[in-house]
């Protein structure tokens, strides 16, 4: 079992990973912003680290995640401005990939988005920002040299694991429950030997486990 960093940990996928990852054994610390977020990640068993992802540099990111052994970017500005956009979406992968970096951390996982966000509706600035912005992120994690994957969801709809998705490098555009994203993510971090990979997931009818032993299989 690994010591899991997750930034989001508060978050619509990040809420639910959490208690996975300590189900599974694993040793998890979590970032959160508030008090309120301290006790709730307290009472799901995770390790909680208060701070702000907008303020935070790459050295103080650094020094939160020493000795840890697996990192977890699942936050997101979810709309709420250019500039925190550019800070939480952008910056924010770039200073954890300096952090893994400098701490010795290979492993590093990313849950970004799938570039037929949005197709068909009417263009906006802020969700074209958004959209090359995470693009950008996604880019230079895979320039990195770590052992990344880049987990790319479709519509995030607010609902609970039901152990249906479908999950391969290129699909067709859909919507994935947060809880599947997060069972997904769950078990990508327990298969280790899936590295290197940009996955795409929607639900469907294939159970998790068996969606992520397909893909370590035709690697």
């Amino acid at each position: 079992m690994a010591k899991v960093f997750v930034i989001g940990a508060t978050g619509g996928v990040g809420r639910r990973l959490c208690p996975m990852l300590v189900s599974a054994g694993h040793q998890v610390t979590g970032m959160c912003r508030s008090p309120e977020q301290v006790e709730e990640l307290i009472n799901r068993g995770v390790e909680p680290i208060e701070a702000d992802l907008m303020d935070l540099t790459a050295d103080q990111l650094t020094a939160m995640t020493v000795g840890q052994e697996v990192l977890v970017f699942s936050a997101g500005a979810a709309g709420s401005g250019l500039n925190r956009t550019a800070e939480i979406d952008g910056e924010g992968p770039l200073k954890l990939i300096e952090a893994a970096r400098q701490n010795g951390i290979r492993r590093l996982y990313l849950v970004s988005a799938m570039p037929e966000a949005g197709r068909g509706q009417e263009p906006s600035e802020g969700f074209e920002f958004y959209m090359r912005t995470k693009k950008q992120a996604d880019a230079a994690l895979a320039a990195s040299g770590l052992d990344w994957v880049i987990l790319r969801p479709g519509t995030l709809l607010h609902e609970d694991c039901d152990d249906g998705v479908c999950l391969s490098q290129a699909l067709v555009y859909g919507n994935v429950k947060r809880g599947n994203v997060a069972a997904v993510l769950a078990e990508l971090i327990n298969t280790p030997t899936i590295r290197r990979e940009i996955l795409e997931l929607t639900d469907g009818s294939q159970p998790v486990r068996q969606a992520v032993e397909a893909v370590a299989h035709y690697r």
